[in-house]
């Protein structure tokens, strides 16, 4: 088994043009390891057909980002979010 000095001098030796993909494999792995946050990842998309008040609601916050009081974030950039924030304990 690896000492965690060999895996530091592992990562110390990868060119910075590898990070991201290392912090990526690293998330996910870590992910495994968190209940919360691999059930998040994992979860199927939403296929229930929409009620009126969620289309109500859409309309809402499509507004509000026309006018610029509030901003679109991906699912992309939430997952990433999360991801980091889960690496801070």
């Amino acid at each position: 088994m690896p000492t965690l000095k060999e895996l530091h001098t592992l990562i110390d030796r990868l060119p910075e043009c590898e990070w991201p993909d290392a912090k990526q494999f690293l998330l996910k792995h870590l992910a495994k390891h968190d209940p919360v946050l691999h059930a998040f990842l994992n979860a199927p998309e939403d296929d229930e057909p929409e009620t009126e008040e969620e289309r109500a609601a859409m309309e809402e916050a499509y507004q509000d980002i026309s006018t610029g009081q509030a901003h679109w974030v991906s699912l992309a950039e939430v997952k990433q979010r999360l991801a980091e924030d889960s690496v801070a304990f």
